[in-house]
């Protein structure tokens, strides 16, 4: 297992490395400062999309102290607590990290998601996560149960993405009400929430059924429950009626 990991890591940094080789540099487009709700409420600018990052720093703070205080996930490995750690210290650093760059959005204050002025890293680190987490909590047999909660993370995540690309649009439908900047904080704030929900409900998973495979035998049940049903046959007697005397 330890060796599959390490092959896993290798092969993930060579395909980053060509990527940056063969592709060119994408530059941050300007257009992306211009958003669609640039209202100012209680003297704050940007006031709804500043505000909408306040969840990242509540279920950050959460999860750190359920981490640590009388380790309430249960957490058995010491990589696991602080891998999960980092994680919601992450999470709490998005609500510090976005409200100040909402607060005046300019490239100065992007320096750390473009580095470079590039966003081919970013895309790397926005997407791929999009993709090789569902396919591990699908095909990989899981040490834990529960693990559905990664795909309802995953779905947050790119309902999150999709929200980002029709902010204009979302906020001309809801008549000025929230844009779609907004909802994508609120939507991306519950892929923490799910994983925290997963970390407080697992528990080690004796079978490690890949998902695929749970989906699989139900599939098989279910048609097999159907055949039964359609199996069935009713038949009917004459029964002898006797005329009234």
């Amino acid at each position: 297992m330890r060796k599959r990991t390490v092959l896993a890591w290798v092969v993930a940094v060579v395909c980053f490395v060509v990527l940056m080789i063969v592709t060119p540099a994408i530059p941050q487009s300007q257009e992306y400062h211009d958003f669609a709700d640039q209202r100012t409420f209680f003297g704050i600018p940007n006031a709804l999309n500043v505000i909408s990052n306040f969840p990242f720093m509540i279920i950050g703070l959460i999860g750190v102290i359920l981490c640590h205080h009388g380790n309430y996930f249960k957490l058995s490995l010491q990589g696991e607590l602080w891998g999960w750690t980092c994680f919601y210290v992450g999470v709490a650093a998005v609500a510090v990290g976005s409200s100040y760059y909402h607060l005046k959005p300019d490239d100065a204050r992007l320096v750390w998601d473009r580095f470079f002025d590039d966003l081919r890293p970013y895309a790397v680190v926005q997407f791929a996560p999009c993709i090789a987490i569902p396919l591990m909590a699908i095909l990989l047999p899981p040490m834990y149960t529960h693990s559905t909660y990664w795909l309802w993370a995953a779905g947050f995540y790119l309902l999150a993405k999709v929200l980002e690309a029709a902010d204009k649009v979302i906020y001309e439908w809801t008549h000025h009400i929230v844009s779609g900047h907004t909802l994508k904080h609120l939507s991306a704030a519950m892929v923490p929430v799910f994983l925290t929900l997963m970390l407080a409900k697992r528990s080690v998973d004796s079978e490690r059924q890949s998902l695929l495979k749970t989906w699989r035998v139900s599939w098989t049940k279910y048609r097999e429950g159907n055949s039964n049903v359609e199996s069935y046959t009713i038949s009917y007697s004459n029964v002898p009626v006797e005329e009234p005397q």
